[in-house]
């Protein structure tokens, strides 16, 4: 009789040593998983961080994105009733595209052409003698970016001049734009030859007043902010 008492014992045991057993696992978990969640919100906001300093940073997104340091010529774009735009341009990154817009410039092709194409929080796009994005100069050029074979690291990150084109690699022309906030998707697919190093202000003047008739950016003819002259200084 004594044995059944202790046999039944023995099954009334087992029962609760399992249930205990089962709660030391399960608070060991939960600590766990209240880790993993504090860690990955932690991992978040660092990345989220990170990703408001590209946004702000002229010269985030890339580690080599140039500096003042390798600018080998100025380029002072005059805007009617903005100001001046100042940007330098990189010809050890890319030799042509700079070559081919200091040539235009010098001979005056950019006067009284426009920026036809504005959109606040991306870009805004001139140098088109048609002032619709479908002119040029009559020559296109090769496009010196990393996916048609050219080592250009540089980044479109805000203030960055760069070519427009169309989606032939190699057509790019007279028109170029300024990046307004950082666009690095399109890294690698179109040629960066230059940041603005003053006046960054009125390309945020000229993309927050711009007042687009499409969904592609495109102004008023006569909305269009004018380019009164661009001149080239070489960098001392």
């Amino acid at each position: 009789m004594a044995k059944q008492v202790n046999n039944q014992n023995k099954k009334k045991l087992v029962p609760v040593a399992v249930i205990a057993a089962v709660l030391i696992i399960a608070c060991i978990a939960a600590v766990v998983v209240n880790n993993r969640k504090d860690n990955g919100k932690s991992g978040q906001a660092g990345s989220q961080d990170r990703q408001e300093d590209a946004r702000t940073s002229p010269s985030a997104g890339k580690e080599n994105t140039k500096t003042d340091s390798g600018i080998t010529y100025y380029a002072d774009i005059e805007i009617k009733d903005y100001g001046k735009i100042t940007a330098g341009l990189y010809e050890d990154v890319a030799p042509i595209t700079v070559k081919n817009f200091v040539s235009l410039a010098k001979e005056g092709f950019y006067d009284g052409l426009t920026f036809h194409r504005i959109m606040e929080g991306f870009m805004m796009q001139g140098g088109d003698p048609e002032g619709t994005g479908m002119g040029g100069s009559g020559k296109t050029i090769i496009g010196e970016f990393a996916n048609n074979g050219y080592d250009n690291k540089l980044s479109h990150t805000r203030g960055a001049l760069s070519m427009a084109r169309s989606t032939n690699y190699n057509s790019a022309s007279s028109q170029f734009f300024i990046v307004h906030q950082d666009s690095l998707f399109l890294d690698g697919d179109y040629a960066v030859f230059g940041y603005v190093t003053e006046g960054i202000e009125i390309v945020d003047k000229i993309c927050e007043n711009a007042q687009p008739i499409d969904g592609d950016g495109l102004i008023a003819s006569d909305a269009q902010p004018v380019i009164t002259s661009i001149t080239i200084r070489d960098a001392e």
